[in-house]
C-alpha cells in the first residue's frame, strides 16, 4: 500500500539523492473514477522500475481541464483511493497547471503517459530526458475512460421512468 505525501517528503525519500539504485517511475493524472484502464496503466507503469509515483491533479486543477462538474471526488478521496493499490508507491498532489515542476524537482528516471498524448505533448519529458531518463507511453485500455462512464451514467438516469410522487 502506497502513501500519500507532501512533494517535500517525496523529495526526501526518493529524490535524486536518496534513491540510491532503486529506478523511480512517475505518471500523474486526475484519476477521478478510478476504472479497470486506470489500473492496468498504474501496473504496467510499476513493471517499469522499482518504485511508482503517482502525481495528482488538486480538485481546481481538474475542474480546469474537465469541466464544473469535475471532480467527482475530491482530492483527498482520490489520493486514499490511489494509494491503496498495490502497484502505488506514492501519491503526490500537485496544484500548478501542469506537474512540469514537479517532475523537474523529482527527475524520475521513467516518465510514463498514456498513449493519447502525443510525444511532443508529453510535459517533462526535456527535462526527464535531458537527466538521462526516459519517457514511455503506455496504450491506453479500449472502453475505459471517466468521461465515457459518465456520459453513460448520465444517459441511464435520464432513461430511467421517474418515480411516482408519494
Amino acid at each position: 500500500m502506497g502513501r500519500i505525501v507532501s512533494q517535500e517528503e517525496l523529495s526526501a525519500l526518493v529524490g535524486r539523492a536518496k534513491r540510491g539504485s532503486r529506478r523511480v517511475v512517475f505518471t500523474n493524472g486526475c484519476f477521478d473514477l478510478l476504472h479497470p484502464g486506470h489500473i492496468r496503466t498504474l501496473e504496467e507503469a510499476r513493471s517499469l522500475g522499482d518504485v511508482l509515483v503517482v502525481g495528482l491533479n488538486r480538485d481546481a486543477g481538474v475542474r480546469k481541464a474537465k469541466g464544473d462538474t469535475r471532480p467527482v471526488f475530491g482530492e483527498d478521496e482520490r489520493a486514499e483511493l490511489l494509494a491503496a493499490l498495490e502497484a502505488v508507491d506514492f501519491v503526490v498532489l500537485f496544484g500548478e497547471p501542469t506537474p512540469r515542476e514537479l517532475i523537474a524537482q523529482l527527475l524520475p528516471d521513467v516518465l510514463v503517459k498514456g498513449a493519447d498524448w502525443g510525444s511532443t505533448e508529453i510535459v517533462g519529458r526535456e527535462e526527464v530526458e535531458a537527466a538521462g531518463g526516459r519517457v514511455v507511453s503506455i496504450p491506453l485500455e479500449a472502453g475505459y475512460s471517466t468521461s465515457g462512464i459518465l456520459e453513460k451514467i448520465r444517459k441511464l438516469s435520464q432513461e430511467l421512468p421517474n418515480p411516482a410522487p408519494g
